[in-house]
């Protein structure tokens, strides 16, 4: 409650402060009564001069959030033009307290120390403007005024400890969910491998099995039949138990969609779509690559493409530049951007991913500004011996 109460003030601090002031507006129309009498007392202002006054010394209050030290200076020098002219303490005159309330509770203590020994001045000065004043009528005036200095602070320091309440709880928070994001992450990890033993446990036994069936086929094709069964029953047992564990791991992604994964062969669909010039240029005889090869090429593009969109600057270009050699892909993507000269950032999570998606099948990675311009992400990933055969 208390926290949306307070975010609620901060977003509209200019009409909780106009709300302040309205009971001192309303104080000041009330007691502006006093100076309709023609017959006015020396010292005191005509109706005009008090409006002016009232307005010079209250109008200020409505920035005191904001800016309670230039407040408290504006609210001062009025008050002191008003001692020099020799007119008598008006309603409107309480700002100064007021102002001297907010540099005690928003400022640091120096500040709060020079405000209380201004407006100590002032009430020295106010006193002893026509007659002498007594010790009881200043002591009577500083006590109050030290109050109101105290309760600003008060409040200074119960602000201080309801915002690290908050805070406190906003941490709390975040660390609870942070814990429950690594409790999921190793679970995850363990469901992982446990698909991994299922799965090559499973794979195994379909091996050895298609083995003996293959050698039986001739000799003994009844021992073939009851291998061959072995091998369906395994595999429908391996397919149920893998079904089950991605499941698991898919639980949070319900409402994803389950489309096909885009390949090597999407990518001049990626390089048309793009935000930006770009140039595709495939070289080298085509390897067909696994499916999660193809994958890792094409997420490589796109964060490429990406980083060179958001920290390139305008009119930047790119050039992707696939090349297929006896034993590797080479995945290249190079922009005439600001390269070197472009905003901290390009070694984010997107190239911590890529290096962390190249690190899973042998490759690597390397990123960084062009000596001549621009920037480049270079990428190599080994063909597989049986695909490349």
């Amino acid at each position: 409650m208390f926290g949306r109460v307070h975010a609620w003030s901060r977003r509209h601090g200019w009409l909780i402060d106009a709300l302040q002031v309205a009971p001192l507006v309303f104080l000041c129309v009330l007691g502006s009564l006093a100076y309709t009498d023609p017959t006015l007392p020396e010292g005191m202002p005509g109706l005009p001069a008090y409006v002016v006054l009232s307005a010079a010394l209250l109008t200020p209050l409505l920035w005191r959030r904001g800016r309670p030290r230039a407040v408290f200076a504006v609210v001062s020098l009025v008050s002191f033009a008003q001692w020099l002219t020799g007119m008598t303490m008006v309603p409107a005159n309480i700002a100064v307290l007021v102002a001297m309330f907010g540099v005690a509770a928003r400022c640091t203590l120096p500040w709060a120390v020079a405000a209380l020994l201004v407006a100590e001045l002032g009430v020295f000065l106010a006193l002893t403007r026509f007659e002498p004043a007594s010790l009881g009528e200043f002591s009577t005036g500083s006590i109050f005024v030290v109050t109101v200095w105290i309760t600003g602070l008060y409040a200074k320091t119960r602000r201080r400890y309801l915002e690290s309440l908050e805070e406190r709880a906003e941490r709390a928070e975040r660390e609870r969910d942070q814990q429950a994001r690594m409790a999921a992450a190793a679970e995850r990890a363990r469901i992982a491998r446990e698909l991994h033993d299922v799965i090559a446990h499973n794979v195994s036994v379909i091996i050895v099995q298609a083995d003996g069936a293959a050698y039986a086929l001739d000799s003994d094709p009844e021992q073939a039949r009851h291998a061959v069964r072995a091998i369906s029953r395994t595999g429908r047992e391996a397919l149920a138990e893998m079904r089950r564990l991605v499941g698991v791991l898919r639980q949070d992604d319900t409402d994803a969609d389950y489309v096909p994964q885009p390949t090597i062969a999407q990518l001049e669909d990626l390089v048309r779509g793009a935000a930006l010039p770009v140039e595709l240029r495939v070289s080298g005889v085509p390897a067909h690559l696994p499916e999660g090869e193809q994958l890792v090429v094409y997420r490589i593009v796109q964060e490429a493409l990406t980083n060179a969109l958001k920290h390139g600057g305008p009119g930047v270009r790119a050039l992707v530049e696939i090349e297929y050699g006896e034993r590797e892909v080479s995945v290249r993507v190079t922009d005439d951007g600001r390269g070197a000269a472009a905003p901290r950032g390009r070694d984010g999570h997107g190239l911590i991913g890529m290096r962390e998606r190249v690190g899973v099948y042998g490759g690597a990675v390397h990123a960084g500004p062009r000596p001549g311009g621009g920037f480049e992400v270079h990428a190599r990933l080994p063909i597989p011996e049986v695909t490349a055969a």
